[in-house]
């Protein structure tokens, strides 16, 4: 699934933290391996979401969270589209929640503030991860105004993993390959055209293969590392990174 490790405090704390929630309106399967959640209610109504927000879910017990990014949002209608991706861990929680996961199901969260952040001032962008970055993707993909170049690479297991994102990426299948430490995503990366001038980086997804591809750019082509956004989702052996 799309997520990262969460840490709280005390039950107290988290107790008055958890002050949203939503009912499952919606569960759609976007692709063998990704499926599309919908949270409404008056709760979310009239929140203020931002591209690259996450938020922190409530799995079972009051002290375990995972994340998961914010792929579309409807503030006047009160919903959060969620899209949850099954990096075939079979003892994870997050799989466990999803796969027991129904409509009407009353679903706890708080906002993550360890969002994603389009650099406004960037000529252009570069996206570069695998399926489990692709749901923090959507949405700043969906904010790019539509002059402004977007280059970048998503991969996932097979052709029929991809789901649609609002801006094209170049598409790679591993076909039985493994996503950690994906040497074939940074090979896709230094393959691209990238233009000369300042461009910002997002890099999201298999906490190896992210540090892999920022060793490139700031390495091979002498990029700053202030320009690289990093959000590793998973790794493993683990726990806790699902």
């Amino acid at each position: 699934m799309n997520h990262d490790p969460s840490s709280g405090g005390g039950r107290f704390d988290l107790s008055r933290r958890l002050l949203r929630g939503g009912h499952i309106e919606e569960i759609e399967e976007l692709t063998p391996t990704s499926l599309r959640m919908r949270l409404a209610g008056p709760k979310l109504a009239g929140l203020n979401w931002q591209p690259g927000d996450h938020i922190r879910v409530r799995i079972g017990s009051l002290l375990t969270l995972r994340t998961y990014s914010v792929w579309d949002a409807d503030p006047g209608q009160g919903w959060i589209d969620l899209v949850l991706f099954d990096h075939g861990t079979p003892d994870s929680i997050g799989l466990r929640w999803a796969e027991a996961a129904r409509p009407g199901q009353y679903v706890a969260f708080m906002r993550d503030p360890r969002a994603i952040r389009l650099r406004p001032d960037a000529h252009w962008h570069l996206f570069a991860g695998e399926e489990s970055a692709a749901a923090g993707f959507g949405s700043l993909l969906r904010a790019v105004p539509a002059d402004v170049p977007v280059l970048g690479v998503h991969q996932a297991a097979t052709e029929a993993d991809h789901i649609d994102l609002p801006r094209p990426l170049t598409r790679i299948a591993r076909q039985g390959a493994a996503a950690a430490s994906s040497g074939q995503l940074v090979d896709a990366v230094a393959a691209l055209d990238l233009p000369g001038t300042q461009g910002a980086a997002y890099l999201a997804g298999e906490a190896r293969t992210v540090q892999l591809i920022r060793g490139y750019l700031v390495n091979d082509r002498g990029w700053n590392r202030r320009d690289i956004v990093t959000k590793p989702f998973w790794t493993p052996g683990k726990r806790g990174m699902d």
